[in-house]
């Protein structure tokens, strides 16, 4: 047997036991089997989750930017061009027609009237003109002009 330690006649061994006890070995085996037999089937539950669906449409394009420049003296730039309110006007029109519709940024001088540039935003509203915003860093190039 495997446990006996003594040999025939009672007289105890002198070599060492070679055989390996695996009854313990067996008893955790069985004891893991069986708790990954209940908590396998409980890992695989699943979950509904609603996922956000991918979609192919392209992005649009960012617009271009309108920049006008107002200065003091009711000077008005139009993209670094100097034009009268009326053909500013009419520009203003026409690039609101546009697809995508390009933004508007006004930079006015800081001793500019309000009413002036009040006027120059009520007229690219009603030209169309839906992205309108005023800059707070003026324009180094206009003023050299």
């Amino acid at each position: 047997m495997a446990f006996s330690g003594l040999g025939g006649g009672g007289q105890p061994h002198t070599t060492p036991m070679a055989e390996i006890n695996t009854t313990p070995l067996v008893d955790v085996m069985l004891v893991l089997l069986i708790i990954f037999m209940i908590t396998a089937p409980l890992l695989a539950h699943k979950i509904k989750i609603d996922l956000p669906q991918a979609s192919t449409i392209p992005l649009e394009e960012k617009p271009d930017t309108i920049v006008i420049a107002l200065l003091p003296d009711g000077t008005m730039f139009l993209n670094d061009v100097r034009m009268d309110r009326e053909t500013m006007v009419r520009r203003l029109a026409s690039e609101a027609q546009r697809k995508p519709q390009p933004e508007l940024h006004l930079h006015v001088d800081r001793t500019t009237q309000f009413q002036v540039l009040a006027s120059i935003m009520a007229d690219a509203q009603n030209a169309g003109m839906v992205k309108v915003g005023i800059a707070t860093e003026p324009l180094k190039n206009v003023e050299q002009k």
